[in-house]
């Protein structure tokens, strides 16, 4: 029954990438230009065609046809347009979909040493946690998706972690105490906050406005620019700027259509994805400083002078019981 249910859901998103592609002029399509290789790629992710994510994709987009000289271009699939990111690698997988900016809270349920990206107060700021990506073990990383039908290209940023309260800034590990906080299903965040005292409550991201109106939830665990372009600041009132976690995307394209590619092709996609993630890096925290100005402007209390060590324990809890996975202990002690 599962085989099944897996086959449909395929088969399903399959029609929709084919459905699509019935819709564009053959000019467009996969096939040759005076003897040379064209591609129209397809890329899919679950954010907005606001969000810096869903920009970064569309700077890939620009950079590819420009590095390709007009042979390569990607279609951008945003808003989980084709299912969720379970979906999404399942289709990369059998070479349906070519791209995928994928969350790395769902990659790390798939890959264990994912789960350093979420290591608490490792980086001081987005740029620290962007260097990062260049690492030997952030290397290692993407290398290990290989086993999966991936090729990982890179990780992208969406802004570090803070904590929205509708009411009641925190100051101290005891005002997160018996709070419910939205947060991500991932374990190293289960952990963190469950450490805390808090009542972490997963719960998809367009249920919170509602829920954290209705008191359901006290707050959430977010970054500032889903806080803005939800619109969380109109019902809440509280916003600490914790920067207890980066949060990226793991950038991945399936593995039979990169070995599709000759080794030319292969590289100059990726090297327009570097050259766009990098631009996507400066996005980000251009977006992180723009968004805390409308916050401001919306009249919010923010603490931006939080003190991180009394949550130095939990820290080192974290970091202790995940760090029997290699990569992850070398990358802690490589960034602190």
């Amino acid at each position: 029954m599962k085989k099944k249910s897996v086959f449909l859901t395929v088969l399903l998103a399959s029609m929709v990438l084919l459905l699509a592609a019935c819709g564009r002029s053959e000019d467009v399509q996969s096939g040759t230009v005076d003897g040379e290789k064209t591609y129209n790629f397809r890329l899919s992710l679950v954010t907005p065609p606001t969000h810096g994510w869903t920009v970064t994709a569309e700077k890939f987009n620009e950079e590819l046809q420009n590095r390709s000289e007009g042979r390569m271009s990607v279609e951008i699939f945003p808003s989980g347009q084709l299912g969720t990111e379970a979906d999404m690698v399942q289709l990369m997988e059998v070479g349906t979909l070519d791209f995928g900016f994928i969350t790395n809270a769902y990659m790390s349920t798939r890959s264990e040493s994912l789960n350093a990206w979420f290591m608490p107060f490792l980086f001081e700021d987005l740029a620290a946690a962007s260097q990062a990506r260049n690492s030997e073990e952030a290397k290692q990383m993407l290398a290990e998706l290989d086993v999966q039908g991936l090729v990982g290209l890179d990780f992208s940023f969406a802004g570090e972690r803070h904590v929205l309260m509708k009411d009641g800034a925190i100051h101290s590990p005891e005002d997160l105490n018996g709070k419910k906080l939205r947060i991500i299903g991932n374990p190293v965040m289960q952990d963190f906050w469950t450490g805390l005292g808090v009542s972490p409550t997963p719960m998809p991201l367009g249920e919170v406005y509602s829920s954290l109106q209705t008191g359901v939830i006290d707050g959430i665990d977010i970054d500032l620019d889903a806080l803005v372009s939800m619109n969380l600041q109109e019902i809440a009132q509280d916003l600490t700027l914790t920067k207890q976690m980066a949060f990226p995307s793991v950038v991945v394209m399936s593995k039979q259509v990169f070995e599709s590619l000759s080794a030319e092709d292969q590289a100059i996609v990726v090297d327009a994805m570097q050259a766009a993630v990098d631009w996507g890096v400066e996005d980000a925290i251009e977006r992180e400083n723009s968004n805390l100005e409308v916050l401001k402007d919306k009249g919010l209390t923010i603490i931006d002078d939080f003190d991180t060590s009394a949550f130095a324990s939990i820290k080192e809890e974290i970091y202790s019981k995940y760090s029997s996975n290699d990569i992850i202990k070398s990358f802690i002690e490589n960034n602190q």
